[in-house]
């Protein structure tokens, strides 16, 4: 197998069909920028959502009358569920003192500790906390609730708020993973035309070709590498902006947002050879795509 007959063969049909070609290459470029783009924030916004998910608590409030007895037979009704992970109780001395310490004037002039007792619940699952919540404060037939125990005044879960941060991580992902497909569909697309345009140009060669005894793979090779070769071009242009996007953009801002130095987000290392094996994946498929269907040897 001649590799340098085939590399010519795929740089004189690059030539010949130079705005198809170019088409093809900018295609891949777009597409794996997006993808590099793509691949951090879908990490990044991931382990936040974890994390967001992590920090689901049903809150159980007691009575302001609540006496010790009543603490340790709450907790032990809490603890009966197997929806439970964890239960930390915060006394209305601590949950006081927890709240002076991040905003002290606004308790200074109080006289008394407005704030209850509260066992702080962690769901086995942050799917589960409304669920926990249900079983803590139950629904009445009458549409109102009641409480598992008398000493509880009521029951209340994050669980509202996290589901609308989760909703909207998972929108962005959805939104730039779609335009990712299309992107991938289109360049698959557009290399196969390219591939089809260099085929049809050198027809008369091909069934020459075929008529002196060349292979079915003499022949396909040519046209493969050059797809590969449009692949890798817009794979190297795609990294070398990313690079440049993150020197300049990134980097600086790594030390003001915590998303951004997010310790599971890819490195660019790892990023680099993802890049580029999906440009030449991409450009290959494509290839084989075009010569299936319009190279009839």
């Amino acid at each position: 197998m001649k590799v340098g007959f085939f590399l010519r063969e795929a740089l004189r049909g690059m030539t010949r069909n130079a705005v198809p070609s170019f088409a093809a290459l900018a295609s891949v470029l777009v597409t794996l920028l997006v993808l590099g783009v793509f691949i951090p924030i879908v990490q990044a916004t991931t382990g936040a959502a974890n994390e967001v998910r992590g920090r689901v608590l049903v809150n159980v409030y007691l009575k302001s009358n609540a006496t010790q007895a009543d603490i340790v037979r709450v907790g032990g009704v809490i603890r009966q569920n197997d929806q439970v992970d964890k239960v930390q109780f915060v006394s209305k001395a601590k949950a006081l003192s927890e709240e002076k310490a991040k905003n002290p004037e606004a308790y200074q002039l109080l006289g008394s500790n407005p704030l209850p007792d509260t066992f702080r619940v962690t769901p086995d699952s942050p799917d589960n906390a409304l669920q926990l919540v249900s079983a803590i404060q139950p629904q009445t037939p009458g549409g109102g609730t009641t409480v598992a125990d008398p000493a509880i005044d009521s029951v209340k879960s994050s669980k509202d708020d996290t589901q609308k941060i989760l909703t909207a991580t998972k929108v962005v992902k959805l939104t730039t993973g779609l335009l990712a497909v299309l992107l991938i569909v289109a360049s698959i697309l557009l290399i196969s035309n390219t591939i089809r345009l260099s085929v049809f140009s050198r027809r008369r060669e091909i069934q020459v070709m075929k008529l002196v005894g060349a292979t079915d793979g003499f022949i396909r090779w040519p046209f493969v590498l050059e797809a590969i070769i449009l692949g890798a071009m817009g794979g190297v242009l795609a990294i070398l902006l990313l690079g440049v996007m993150k020197i300049a953009l990134v980097d600086p801002l790594v030390s003001d947002f915590a998303l951004l130095s997010s310790p599971s987000t890819i490195g660019f290392g790892a990023l680099v050879a993802v890049l580029l094996g999906t440009g030449i994946a991409v450009s290959a498929l494509g290839s084989t795509i075009s010569l299936r269907r319009f190279l009839q040897v």
